[in-house]
């Protein structure tokens, strides 16, 4: 199973010769709240089939060495450290949000200190940043011997973003933000995608001259193309045509339109590799998720995270799953797998529940309402009805019962419960771990389990039967409420 990388939707990537610069490195700008977003998290957490928008931008830069990338955050910072905790992950504080200009001094010391020739500056909340359109305009500012480069797009209905204006000979002279725009300036089409290219030598000493004079009172990363013409040194842009690839993500709507164009591209790219998806407008598939050739899926359906699922296995409707591996088995509908692991020919479900650190063996069986916890299901072993599985193992083919629970939290630590091969737990039955039940030994129905049970035993913990004769309730005019 080869995963395919959605990261880079738009073209086919292409490297930059090993040989044309000593270092180029790449600055990803995620330290923005996203007031439009209307959400407490960080902008660049915000989810894109349940994967962080500054994810997605990571995953394009993945075959950089790492330490020639940083993200710059700053609003929510310790969301976003928690949130990618590889220590491949590097991050720079922009403590207080001055723009982008502001983030630019604030990481350009680590840029000088990693000795970079070219640095390229990408925002973290665009989840289709397509990466050979990087490389391309750095390959392009090396051979113009551009101070500056960036790319820029054509778009209809230009609202929201900054204008390139540039000289008659065609170069960049200047990127006006909108609100500093006047009219004959909000008429141009042409507008800065927000992604640029800097000369580390040539520009080092423009950024002292940043400042802050505009409607916003930030400083812009923009600014320094102006700076750079004043100071003869070339701007160099490149067109880009695909806008959808290059456009970052404002508001709720434009999360939700970015991320329906990416959810119909991914399932229409595992149609097209032998994935049967029935009704495929109602199916969910994460960018990192891979499935082989024969898998069945019906929608409505939802599958996150790095799952992976094999050929012959069948996701009936109405399941929702993250992080899981499913061999060739069947998981029937309204099923929640989370990091759990499902053998060949297990069933799971309906109405099942699997939580992380589960993992189903071959030709086990979890029915409808059973809920299962960081626990193991040897081969053949059936827990079919309404039961609660956590911090266990039940051996190869034992039966649990409906209505069983192990009782596996005594209010300070977790407690596991060890049940034997064949072992057949009756219905009913609390079993008060820590605890081992042997195998073979059966529980009878309705039994309190506080004690070990040895292999072959019959065990039966409940109290005896009382029946009161000749006993009547009071008349409800007598009872209290």
């Amino acid at each position: 199973m080869t995963p395919h990388n959605f990261a880079t939707t738009c073209c086919t990537h292409t490297c930059i010769p090993a040989d044309s610069v000593t270092r180029i490195g790449y600055l990803i700008l995620a330290a923005g709240k996203g007031t439009r977003m209307h959400s407490s998290a960080p902008k660049v957490l915000q989810r894109v089939l349940d994967k962080p928008l500054l994810g997605y931008v990571l995953d394009a830069l993945a075959d950089v060495p790492s330490d020639q990338v940083w993200s710059v955050i700053g609003h929510g910072a310790d969301q976003v450290r928690a949130a990618f905790t590889d220590p491949k992950y590097h991050f720079i504080l922009q403590g207080e949000q001055r723009g982008t200009g502001h983030a630019l001094r604030i990481a350009w010391p680590t840029i000088e200190e990693h000795k970079l020739d070219y640095v390229c500056v990408v925002n973290g909340d665009t989840p289709c940043v397509p990466r050979t359109d990087l490389d391309r305009l750095i390959m392009a500012c090396m051979a113009a011997n551009a101070g500056m480069g960036i790319l820029t797009l054509n778009l209809d209905n230009p609202t929201g973003y900054g204008r390139v204006v540039r000289a008659q000979d065609g170069t960049i002279r200047d990127i006006i933000e909108e609100k500093d725009c006047d009219a004959q300036t909000r008429d141009i089409h042409e507008v800065n995608a927000g992604i640029y290219v800097f000369s580390v030598p040539r520009c080092r000493h423009l950024l002292a001259r940043l400042d802050d004079h505009n409607a916003q009172g930030e400083f812009y990363i923009t600014q320094l193309v102006r700076l750079c013409t004043e100071a003869h040194m070339p701007v160099h842009g490149v067109s880009f045509t695909h806008a959808c690839g290059m456009l970052g993500i404002n508001t709720p709507q434009e999360l939700t339109g970015v991320e329906d164009n990416l959810r119909t591209e991914i399932v229409a790219h595992w149609i097209q590799a032998g994935v049967s998806i029935r009704q495929p407008g109602l199916v969910s598939i994460g960018p990192d998720v891979v499935l082989e050739p024969g898998v069945q899926i019906t929608g409505p359906a939802e599958i996150y995270g790095h799952s992976r699922i094999t050929g012959g296995a069948v996701v009936e409707s109405h399941c929702w799953l993250r992080d899981a591996t499913l061999q060739a088995c069947q998981v029937r509908s309204f099923s929640h797998i989370e990091s759990a692991h499902v053998g060949t020919g297990a069933v799971i479900g309906p109405f099942a529940r699997l939580r992380p650190g589960t993992i189903i063996e071959d030709q086990a069986r979890v029915g409808n309402f059973v809920e299962v916890k960081n626990s193991v299901l040897r081969c053949g072993a059936k827990a079919s009805h309404l039961s609660y599985l956590g911090d266990s193992e039940i051996g190869a083919h034992a039966n649990i019962g409906a209505g069983t629970i192990t009782c596996n939290y005594d209010g300070q630590r977790k407690h596991r419960t060890n049940i034997g091969s064949r072992a057949f737990i009756g219905s009913n039955t609390a079993l008060v771990a820590p605890v081992e039940v042997g195998e073979q030994a059966v529980v009878g129905a309705g039994s309190v389990v506080t004690k070990s049970v040895p292999p072959q035993a019959l065990c039966i913990a409940r109290a005896k039967q009382t029946n009161l004769t000749g006993w009547k309730p009071k008349s409800s005019s007598t009872q209290k409420d």
